[in-house]
């Protein structure tokens, strides 16, 4: 029987636990020792998506967590991604390509079909590693779900993958969860986990030192260690729409920059360099707060379901604010689906975000868009046309744009224009993200609103703070039994 490379997964006791953190704080600590470690997460759920080296689409987390490994992302690093389009239905996303939209019920008889793909992906990855760190999703013990799963448990018995249990201190309640976990978990998958670890403490861990003990006895579960807060989490691209509050800027002072938190916000990580940048006051607003009128640029983000959060958008009175800004003399840039917004029409001909439809946009760009299945997934280079500045990101869209304002486009990519603007230069958009984490670029963008001579470097930033979160892990974690538990696949 060939070796099984040693792998280890880390499933939480809840959504939103640290496990990403954790994941990428592994990879790039075995990375540094010269081991060839890699990132593996069976099922995302998230509207944060990366465009990948081989030119699919993976969670954002995913894409950190390879950057962490010293890794190109690759589509089998998160085959299965759900990406919700409502309250009830998500894009389903496999090995990089979308299949379709499905509610509940559809996706969970679609599931179990998807297990040979995320088998056949956890094994091409496994194939290039020494180590594979692998996330799970949610929590452990969603028992209610665990006919057909994909994302915990099902995966781990499938693989072969020891499994590490993270609770978060932080919320209450991790001894209850812990020991709860292990109470609800079937025979099968209690033999699975081998270990836990406690996550995001405050103070002076030993105090807890009881409560591992108990946590010990209840679960018979090695103990890993506590692993503290870590302040700097922010500077790191977040993965959940529920880090959101985390993106504005801690003070209000500076450059106003004003982003209406939509219900479908996407690839919000495009936010991340200007909350940082100082000299900026990035605010992002909740339904029902008015933008205020010393705002200077107002930002529409990207979304998943772009007519349905155009509706919200005017439903939260955020269009009359929008325009009596531009009336002011303010700024609005919009990035994919707020560009789209920002148009005189979106149609949906074909149903691709729900019933088929056309509706009327903004206004403020003399461009219209039609929605198709066709969706763009490409890594992009090229300039921005005011600065002169080198411009790098990513486009991930389904749609296509056009019309007179088109040729002012603020961008051009690989060699054609890209993006719309007003004649006023007052009111532009763009398909492409990730281009405020061009230090250049930033710098030339915020000179036009008064704000020059920062040196704040977003790149090296993210880098700093990989090394620092592995520090962190290597200096509150049982590392050597986390490489022996990895080393008990399949036993």
């Amino acid at each position: 029987m060939p070796r099984l490379t040693p792998a280890i997964m880390f499933q939480g006791t809840g959504s939103n636990v640290g496990k990403s953190l954790i994941v990428a704080g592994l990879c790039r600590l075995f990375a540094r020792r010269g081991i060839s470690v890699a990132p593996f997460k069976p099922q995302n759920m998230s509207n944060n998506a990366a465009v990948t080296a081989d030119g699919g689409e993976i969670g954002r987390a995913q894409a950190l967590q390879a950057r962490a490994a010293n890794r190109e992302p690759l589509i089998d690093m998160n085959p299965v991604l759900l990406k919700p389009e409502s309250e009830t239905g998500s894009q389903v996303v496999v090995q990089g390509r979308r299949i379709g939209s499905y509610r509940g019920h559809a996706y969970t008889a679609l599931k179990p079909t998807l297990m040979p793909a995320v088998l056949q992906s956890f094994e091409a990855i496994a194939k290039s590693a020494d180590i594979v760190i692998v996330e799970g999703a949610g929590s452990a013990a969603e028992v209610n779900l665990r006919k057909g799963d994909i994302a915990n448990m099902g995966f781990a018995e499938a693989a072969k993958v020891p499994v590490t249990i993270v609770g978060d201190i932080d919320r209450g309640g991790v001894i209850a969860s812990l020991v709860g976990i292990h109470a609800l978990l079937p025979e099968v998958d209690r033999k699975l986990v081998q270990a836990f670890m406690i996550n995001r403490f405050r103070g002076d861990s030993t105090l807890f030192a009881s409560g591992t003990a108990i946590i010990r006895e209840r679960t018979g579960w090695e103990a890993l260690g506590i692993a503290p807060w870590f302040p700097e989490a922010g500077k790191l691209p977040a993965e959940d729409s529920v880090d959101l509050a985390s993106r504005s800027s801690s003070s209000r002072d500076g450059l106003r920059i004003v982003v209406p938190a939509l219900p479908r916000i996407a690839n919000f990580d495009d936010l991340d360099p200007l909350a940082q940048e100082p000299g900026v006051s990035l605010q992002l607003l909740s339904p029902g707060e008015p933008i205020p009128p010393d705002a200077a640029l107002v930002l529409l983000p990207g979304s998943k379901a772009t007519i349905a959060d155009l509706a919200a958008l005017r439903a939260f009175g955020w269009d009359h604010d929008i325009h009596a800004h531009v009336r002011r003399g303010g700024r609005v840039l919009g990035l994919c689906g707020g560009y789209q917004m920002l148009g005189r029409s979106i149609a949906d001909p074909d149903g691709v975000e729900g019933a088929p439809q056309a509706v009327a946009g903004l206004g403020l760009l003399d461009v219209d868009t039609v929605l198709d299945g066709d969706k763009r997934l490409a890594r992009v280079s090229g300039r921005s046309v005011a600065h002169d500045e080198p411009v790098e990101g990513y486009e991930i869209h389904m749609g296509r744009t056009w019309g007179p304002d088109c040729d002012r486009a603020p961008f051009e990519i690989e060699g054609r224009p890209e993006g719309a603007g007003s004649p006023d230069g007052l009111v532009q958009g763009a398909y492409v993200h990730g281009v405020f984490g061009m230090d250049g670029f930033r710098r030339a963008f915020l000179k036009e609103f008064g704000i020059s001579g920062s040196s704040f470097a977003y790149e090296a930033t993210v880098e700093a703070t990989l090394d620092r979160l592995a520090d962190h892990l290597e200096a509150h974690l049982d590392i050597e039994s986390i490489v022996r538990i990895a080393h008990r696949r399949g036993a």
